[in-house]
């Protein structure tokens, strides 16, 4: 069992898997951390989709319970959370799934605690 779900962005073209805390409110909080640190967004180029799966690597610590590959091979229908479509680090639509969830400040505190260097406490914001 998981908490599953697939970031992406509205071209389809490449995703972000997530095992554990694909719920609305986490993922909503990952990509307003992404976006407050400053990262370019995926839909822009490949150092966005980096930037998100060194987050939340650095989240989920040992248990690198990410994946990211071509969107039509991931597991967009995956009994959880489904898909997120995202523009500019913000959740713009759903597959598979209801509610757009909020960004909590907790969440982000803890996002920002799992980091080498915390990017919400005046750490390096550019790529």
């Amino acid at each position: 069992m998981g908490n599953r779900c697939v970031i992406t962005t509205e071209t389809r073209e490449v995703g972000v898997y997530m095992h554990w805390n694909g719920n609305p409110d986490f993922v909503a909080s990952l990509l307003k951390y992404c976006k407050r640190a400053g990262f370019r967004r995926p839909e822009s180029d490949c150092y966005g989709w980096a930037r998100l799966c060194q987050v939340a690597a650095n989240y989920f610590g040992g248990a690198l319970s990410i994946g990211i590959d071509r969107y039509d091979r991931l597991d967009t229908d995956n009994g959880d959370n489904g898909t997120y479509i995202i523009r500019d680090w913000e959740i713009v639509d759903r597959e598979f799934g209801e509610g757009f969830g909020e960004a909590n400040t907790e969440i982000m505190i803890a996002i920002d605690n799992a980091q080498p260097v915390p990017m919400l406490k005046g750490g390096n914001t550019h790529d």
